[in-house]
Parts: C-alpha cells; sequence; structure tokens
C-alpha cells in the first residue's frame, strides 16, 4: 500500500458516546497532522449527521477518530463496510469483540492469555440476589472491580472494598447500564503496550497517583498519572508482555493500531482489555509510545492511514 493509493482524507470525529471530547481532541490532532502531511481533509461528526450521509463523492479514504459506543463497537465500521470505503482500525467483528468485555475475555481465555476472574450481571441478577453465591463459585473476593460491558476510557468503572459499596455502585450503574461485568481486583503495576499493523511498538508503565488509571488519570494533567517509557520490567518480561499484546491482537483479527491493558502482578501478566481506537490527544499512550521509538505524531497518523483497509 502507498501513499498515492490515498489523497482525500474524511476525519470520522465526536458522536454522542461519553468520550466525545476525547474524539473531538484526538480527531483534531490528527486532522492537523494529515494536513501538515499534504492530504485533503474533510470532516464528519455523527453526532449532527447520520453516518449513511456519507458520501462517497471525494472520499479515498475514512480515518476513524471515533472513540467509544457506536464508533468503535462496530456500528461506524458496518456503514463504512456497506459504503465500500476504506477505513483505518479493525474491522466490524473485531472491534465489536474488542468493545463488548465479556465477549473479549472469553477470546483471551480461549488463547491462553490471562486475565482476571470476572462474572456477568444483569438487573435479574442483582433482584434475585444472586450476586454472593455466584462471587463465591467464582472464588472472588473484594475488592472487586464493577464496569459496563461497552464503555471505554474506564467510564463507570468502580472498584468496590466491600459488599455495601458494591451494591450500592450496582444498584447506581444498572439504572444506566443494562450489563456489567465484575472482575477480581489485580494491583501490582499498569502496563499498556502498543502494536500497529501486527508489531508490537512498546510498552509503558503508568504511575496513577488515583485509586486506578480511570477517566480523570487519562486525560487531565492534574491527575499527575506518571508515565514510564520504558516500563520498569526485567528485559525478559518486557519482552513476554510485548508477545502477549501481539497475540491478542491477533487472537481479535485486529488491524492497524490498538492498546492492550495489563497489570503485572506476581510475576504474572493479566490482560484487563484491548483498545482497538486508543487515544490520539496529548496526553495519550500510543503517541507517546510511538515517539520513544522514534515515530513522530504526523508518521504515526500517517502510518495508521496507510493501514486502511475495507475489512475482509
Amino acid at each position: 500500500m502507498n501513499r498515492k493509493r490515498f489523497n482525500k482524507v474524511l476525519v470520522v470525529l465526536g458522536g454522542t458516546s461519553g468520550e466525545r471530547a476525547v474524539s473531538l481532541d484526538s480527531g483534531q490532532a490528527c486532522i492537523k497532522a494529515l494536513k501538515k502531511k499534504g492530504y485533503k481533509v474533510s470532516t464528519f461528526d455523527p453526532k449532527f449527521k447520520n453516518f449513511n450521509l456519507i458520501s462517497r463523492k471525494n472520499i479515498d479514504v475514512i480515518f476513524n477518530a471515533l472513540h467509544g459506543r457506536d464508533g468503535e463497537d462496530g456500528v461506524a465500521q458496518s456503514y463504512f463496510e456497506y459504503l465500500k470505503i476504506p477505513y483505518t482500525h479493525s474491522g466490524v467483528v473485531s472491534s465489536f469483540t474488542a468493545m463488548n468485555k465479556i465477549n473479549s475475555k472469553k477470546i483471551f481465555i480461549q488463547n491462553k492469555i490471562k486475565t482476571p476472574k470476572f462474572i456477568s450481571l444483569t438487573k435479574h441478577d442483582l433482584k434475585t440476589n444472586t450476586i454472593q453465591k455466584m462471587l463465591k463459585y467464582k472464588k472472588m473476593v473484594f475488592p472487586i472491580v464493577l464496569k459496563p460491558i461497552n464503555e471505554g476510557s474506564s467510564l463507570g468503572v468502580e472498584v468496590c472494598k466491600n459488599i455495601k459499596k458494591m451494591k450500592r455502585s450496582l444498584n447506581f450503574l444498572l439504572k444506566k447500564y443494562d450489563q456489567l461485568i465484575l472482575e477480581e481486583y489485580i494491583g501490582g503495576q499498569e502496563i499498556q503496550v502498543a502494536v500497529i499493523n501486527g508489531v508490537p511498538l512498546g510498552a509503558i508503565e503508568l504511575i496513577p497517583k488515583r485509586l486506578f488509571y480511570d477517566y480523570k488519570a487519562k486525560y487531565t494533567k492534574k491527575a499527575k498519572t506518571e508515565h514510564v517509557m520504558p516500563a520498569k520490567l526485567p528485559t525478559k518480561k518486557y519482552k513476554e508482555v510485548l508477545k502477549i499484546a501481539k497475540k491478542a491482537h491477533l487472537a481479535l483479527n485486529c488491524r492497524g493500531v490498538t492498546r492492550s491493558d495489563f497489570k503485572f502482578y506476581k510475576n504474572n501478566f493479566y490482560i484487563l482489555e484491548i483498545n482497538t481506537q486508543p487515544g490520539m490527544t496529548g496526553l495519550s499512550l500510543v503517541p507517546e509510545i510511538a515517539k520513544f521509538k522514534g515515530i513522530s505524531f504526523d508518521n504515526l497518523v500517517e502510518k495508521i492511514l496507510l493501514d486502511a483497509s475495507i475489512n475482509r
């Protein structure tokens, strides 16, 4: 694939998910980079127009800068497929699977990739008071992490240290979400790995000042999360986590760039999730990892663009 294939780029950004602000930041940063590289750039925000109003006229490729639901869960990708316009990042099935924490965990387990123990929960389970029985059956103890099954950027994530806190959080979250995942809390180091075009780029360690790497820790300077690049791991373990991230990327049949989130605890890596459209803001991790490896932000954006295709 070479640059001559693409000239006119449509950057899709914004959207209606809880990550709209992050998507706008990512999109604007990518627009600036693409223009500097000489591409003709136009924009589309699905908050104001339906995806089916995207016109194939004057578009060679779509740079998908959306985050969250309807942007990285296969919905937007299905429209791009229907329009037969090449687009960046993973395809319909891979995007849906990665965004759904239950489905992705099942694939991790099938591929012998360690992931924290979990159970799924609906409003019905809350009413029938079966939670403690399920936790006991799975041998899960507090603290417990609650997550919506299909949100990104740690939206809706709660760490519960006891049953009282958990019930309170469940009552609150199940008013907004139909299904949650309850996951055992894993301590240790926060490690995140970028993979691009199937090749591991590097691993960064995060030392958040907050309880965990939540939305504020990810996107606000005040949270003062410390970034350590490369991650402080023994050489053998550093290579191991890169290998696991690549395995996860390939297991979900991802394309373009992904970022896998891990915990390193008692000499084991536990994958928490894989992000098929990681942030591209000034505080984002993939650009930081790329910069350390000698890849400028502008070159990173173009590298992602040139991998665009219609999913096969």
